[in-house]
């Protein structure tokens, strides 16, 4: 299985609606993209940092999961441009983003 991960920073001037990102974003981010091959969707929203009271590094986490790297890169190229372009309706900060596979 291969993964791309998207880290979504949390600073103290970030701002993440989470309530778009959840009834908006991912439910297209699921449409566009199930039929490209995507098998799962994993999301880890931010509560603390490792240190007690520390706030966390990122206000999400997602990973979008593919059987082969052929369906993550041919799903990235056909429906990316779209998926980031609806990044700023929820967010002001750049997303970090890794592909991985399952070790």
């Amino acid at each position: 299985m291969v993964s791309v991960t998207v880290m979504y920073p949390q600073t103290a001037e970030s701002q993440f609606d989470l309530d778009y990102y959840l009834n908006t974003h991912t439910p297209l981010v699921k449409e566009r993209l199930t039929s490209e091959g995507l098998t799962s969707v994993d999301l880890r929203q931010g509560l603390a940092g490792g240190a007690p009271d520390s706030p966390p590094t990122f206000a999400m986490i997602c990973n979008l999961n593919f059987d082969t790297m052929e369906q993550l890169q041919n799903a990235l190229v056909t429906h990316g441009p779209e998926l980031i372009g609806d990044i700023p309706n929820f967010t002001n900060v750049q997303p970090t983003m890794q592909i991985s596979q399952t070790a």
